[in-house]
């Protein structure tokens, strides 16, 4: 028979998981931690199960997953019998998405290349950044205009 451990307070169970207690606190808010029970004088308490799943959402937080695809894959992996196609399909398209992200950055990145090394170092009035930032279509790529903002 297994051993079963004793419960484990939340800064515990943080550091455990490589996170820390308001980060518990948060996926408890929004439903992807349980509640903890409560001592006497309501401290929270956890058990390994707890820890076995807050280390899988901060792990798939770490590949990049929204919470709702770390909802969706929690709800999957708590049914060990179902088929994986669904997985498969989440993990596809998170893929893509990355992807397409790398694609933009990697045209961001030429392009600011580019306008660096057309800069002579004179005046602002001259400046071959400020004036392509100021016209885009002085831009070579247009996913150079997706830009930053839309790669978070």
């Amino acid at each position: 028979m297994p051993e079963i451990s004793p419960a484990i307070g939340i800064g515990e169970l943080a550091r455990r998981a490589g996170c820390k207690p308001e980060t518990v606190r948060y996926y408890e808010r929004i439903g992807l931690v349980g509640d903890a029970s409560r001592t006497v004088g309501g401290q929270r308490r956890y058990g390994e199960e707890a820890v076995r799943r807050l280390t899988f959402i901060r792990h798939a937080r770490d590949f990049g997953f929204s919470v709702d695809a770390v909802r969706e894959l929690l709800a999957m992996s708590d049914q060990p019998d179902m088929p994986c196609q669904e997985v498969d399909a989440i993990a596809k398209h998170h893929l893509e998405e990355i992807e397409a992200r790398l694609q933009r950055l990697s045209a961001l990145r030429d392009e600011l290349r580019r306008m660096v090394s057309q800069c002579a170092g004179g005046k602002v009035e001259s400046c071959r950044i400020i004036e392509v930032l100021g016209d885009h279509q002085l831009c070579i790529s247009d996913q150079a205009h997706g830009g930053a903002h839309d790669l978070g």
